[in-house]
């Protein structure tokens, strides 16, 4: 079925920035994007179809003004860090209010203005008993997601997802350029990373075709990695590998711990809960998709050379005293 109006909640992100640009490109649709700062979105407004609206999505009153019109709506809202909540809780207060209460916003908006089609974001290995907060607030999202009396949801479980400008494979690319060896926490946990670019496919395709309404796909790609593999793979392709040591579970802790403190969060003890459990898909991604996984050796090198590249130019400048 055809769109004429999408919103897309979370659409000035780095996924979201590539589901914005394949419905630009592969549908006639009208696509409306509301971001917190107008600074955020500006690399959408290149795209004729695409209108950017600074707003608060979070506040029901303007979520009423932004679903004026129109016929799906797409959310891709997601964080990787939240506070604790109160002792027995299952998640803290910021997954609560990203994870869980906008998609129960965004459903009960859906069904006061009768748009029936809604796109969910969820998480490979969501699950109520899920071993942190992450995962069990994402499992809460998804049933906020399904729970809309004559809503039609979709909902994606992508495993990692790379591409350029990702926080990943880029990160790992980043600590391996300034030091000289990496300890890791769960080195031996399991990934099955997904391309940016297949998962703005799956989502266009979900709105393109009724047969995923009401349905939960998982996303992944073609391989299976060890997260030391994906380290030492972030090395090489950036021109920077280092030697990786494992940490055993109570340093890994100690390691998670410490990083909650500083400047960007790059790891936090809940993401190691996380770890936990395999982030492997339980099949391949559906036909009905149309996705031909992308492999992960296909994509990287080329972005992850980009941070080798700029340690050349900084040399470079630093021997011309710039």
């Amino acid at each position: 079925m055809a769109y004429k109006n999408i919103l897309v909640i979370g659409g000035s992100g780095f996924i979201g920035s590539q589901v914005v640009a394949q419905l630009a490109r592969s549908t006639a649709s009208r696509v409306t994007v509301p971001t917190r700062r107008y600074e955020r979105s500006k690399h959408l407004l290149v795209m004729p179809t695409v209108r950017t609206v600074v707003a608060d999505v979070h506040d029901e009153a303007t979520l009423d003004r932004l679903f004026d019109g129109i016929d799906a709506v797409v959310n891709l809202v997601g964080i990787l860090h939240s506070r604790s909540g109160p002792r027995g809780s299952d998640y803290g207060p910021d997954f609560a209010r990203a994870h869980v209460d906008l998609p129960r916003k965004i459903v009960a908006a859906c069904v006061r203005h009768g748009v029936r089609r809604y796109v969910h974001m969820s998480a490979l290995g969501a699950s109520t008993q899920g071993p942190s907060m992450y995962l069990r607030s994402k499992a809460a999202g998804e049933a906020a997601a399904l729970a809309g009396a004559g809503v039609a949801a979709t909902v994606f479980r992508p495993s990692v997802v790379f591409g350029e400008a990702d926080r990943f494979l880029n990160l790992f690319a980043a600590l391996q350029k300034r030091f000289p060896v990496v300890p890791l926490g769960s080195a031996e946990a399991k990934f099955q990373p997904v391309y940016v670019g297949d998962v703005a496919q799956a989502f266009v395709a979900a709105l393109q075709h009724d047969v995923t309404c009401g349905k939960t796909y998982e996303l992944a790609g073609p391989k299976v990695y060890t997260l030391r593999e994906l380290v030492h793979l972030a090395g090489v392709y950036s021109g920077h590998p280092r030697p990786i040591v494992g940490l055993p579970p109570a340093l890994a802790l100690l390691q998670a711990a410490a990083l909650e403190y500083l400047p960007g969060r790059m790891m936090s003890r809940d993401n190691l809960a996380s770890m936990r459990v395999d982030n492997v898909a339980s099949a391949s991604m559906a036909p009905e998709l149309g996705v031909i996984a992308t492999a992960l050796e296909a994509v990287a090198p080329r972005y992850l050379a980009g941070v080798h590249a700029q340690q050349q130019m900084d040399a470079y400048r630093h021997d011309a005293r710039r």
